[in-house]
């Protein structure tokens, strides 16, 4: 049986989902999420989009102005909102890790790391079952820079300017949520073990 496990967020910490294109931070964010705690995905704006937009306009013509329009929300939520934040951002970038870290510094809140660790295969894969499959030279880059942040968040690493770093392997996606501070760690169907957003104390959270 897989052991349920509970990712403990503090009252105004902004929990950045990450991972290279296709590793399944939508699907994670999904099933995690619980209550009115605010879930900022790239996925929502794309949609808005689309709906506004001839249906036969391909995606990457105006995924600049997705990824515009998030990051619009995502500063808009944190300077704006008194709770914790999820957002989904791949950050394999060190320019977009530390401009996250000034938007916590601006904001005043703690940011904090979940990475989704997955092959490049089983991301490809992720891009193909959701149709929106990126350019081979980009998903490169993000491969080549993903690989030097698992090596490092395996060794304990915590990105410049953020307060925590936790590594999730695909396996546990389907039984983590996130919780607040205010709410329990146990309900009436058992066991959640939880977890709190800080330095890695093992390579990677794995099922039980």
């Amino acid at each position: 049986m897989t052991e349920r496990i509970a990712l403990q967020l503090g009252r105004r910490d902004l929990l950045v989902v990450a991972g290279i294109p296709g590793a399944g931070k939508t699907t994670l964010l999904s099933r995690a999420a619980t209550g009115a705690m605010p879930v900022l995905d790239s996925d929502q704006v794309r949609s808005r989009l689309r709906e506004r937009l001839p249906a036969a306009l391909p995606y990457r013509f105006y995924r600049p102005l997705v990824h515009l329009w998030h990051r619009a929300r995502v500063v808009g939520f944190a300077l704006a909102d008194d709770g914790p934040l999820v957002v989904h951002e791949p950050s394999t970038r060190a320019s977009t890790r530390g401009l996250l870290a000034l938007l916590g510094v601006l904001s005043r809140r703690p940011v904090r790391l979940l990475w989704l660790d997955v092959t490049p295969e089983e991301a490809r894969a992720g891009q193909v079952a959701r149709g929106r499959v990126i350019r081979r030279h980009s998903f490169a880059r993000h491969c080549r820079r993903a690989e030097k942040v698992r090596r490092e968040l395996r060794a304990g690493w915590v990105p410049a300017g953020w307060h925590g770093a936790q590594m999730v392997t695909r396996e546990v996606t389907g039984a983590l949520r996130f919780v607040t501070e205010e709410e329990p760690g146990r309900d009436r169907s058992g066991d959640v073990r939880l977890v709190p957003v800080e330095r890695p104390s093992a390579p990677a959270v794995r099922a039980g």
